[in-house]
């Protein structure tokens, strides 16, 4: 399937926000559960959010419930993760997935992945 493309990530300082954006191919947001996923140095990828195709219900990790929040917009192919009062620990590669698998939780449930996008939070 076809690649996604994530930006806005950067360097923020503790406590700051962040919005990150997924730009998909056409039709694939309203078709494909997209998730965000990251990986901090040294770790595995753990997940941290997904918005449904079908119900359009959303679901989060709890290292960010509370603190992130995850929307998208159809026409303009685009599904974001708006984060607020970031901390060191959330730094990371993220990267935005699409699927149809289940547990909506688990990586290997998505076959469309972008190249990520670094967000490093200064302590």
């Amino acid at each position: 399937q076809a690649q996604l493309v994530e930006s806005g990530g950067g360097l923020v300082q503790a406590g700051g926000s962040l919005r990150l954006s997924c730009l998909a191919p056409v039709r694939t947001v309203g078709w494909y559960n997209m998730a965000w996923f990251r990986q901090p140095p040294g770790k595995e990828r753990d997940f941290v959010a997904v918005i449904s195709y079908r119900l359009n219900s959303t679901y989060y990790g709890d290292s960010v419930k509370g603190r992130f929040t995850i929307s998208k917009d159809l026409a303009k192919n685009t599904v974001y993760l708006q984060m607020n009062d970031l901390k060191s620990e959330d730094t990371a590669v993220y990267y935005c997935a699409a699927g149809r698998g289940t547990p909506v939780v688990d990586a290997t449930s998505y076959t469309t992945w972008g190249q990520g996008t670094q967000v490093a939070v200064s302590s």
